[in-house]
């Protein structure tokens, strides 16, 4: 069976995922998303206006992929080098804010659930897509 999240063009499939995602009420963009930068490596804030419908596909997109992942691991994904002038450029992590408050919206929207690591265990904690969140991805044509 032919699996849409990996025989699409990644950046299609961003796109698509996107258009969906405005249709759930529950993920909106916060009103402070259009003063603050997306990491402290960048210089200008965001001016895409469907910058948090991509950002959230994206992180969808990841935690499809990867199966858990938690808000740390999507800073590091995110993050990006900043320029510091004469000196070096450094990585730094994206907004933590930013990934938090999408994976807030996607819990409320059923698509993400939290996971607690079990004692004794190697799991990690994080997110994991839901039977919605998958169905949600895999149904894109």
């Amino acid at each position: 069976m032919a699996n849409a999240v990996y025989d699409m063009n990644p950046f299609e499939f961003n796109l698509k995922l996107a258009e969906a995602l405005k249709k759930i009420p529950e993920i909106s963009a916060p009103e402070w998303v259009k003063y603050v930068k997306s990491s402290s490596g960048k210089e200008r804030p965001i001016d895409d206006p469907d910058f948090w419908y991509k950002r959230t596909a994206s992180i969808l997109k990841q935690i499809y992929r990867k199966g858990i992942l938690g808000v740390n691991r999507l800073r590091t994904r995110y993050g990006s080098k900043k320029n510091r002038g004469a000196k070096p450029e450094e990585f730094r992590k994206a907004s933590g804010k930013i990934i938090r408050t999408i994976l807030q919206q996607t819990d409320e929207a059923g698509l993400t659930e939290k996971v607690e690591p079990q004692k004794g265990s190697k799991q990690r904690s994080g997110r994991k897509l839901t039977e919605k969140g998958k169905k949600l991805l895999e149904g894109l044509k």
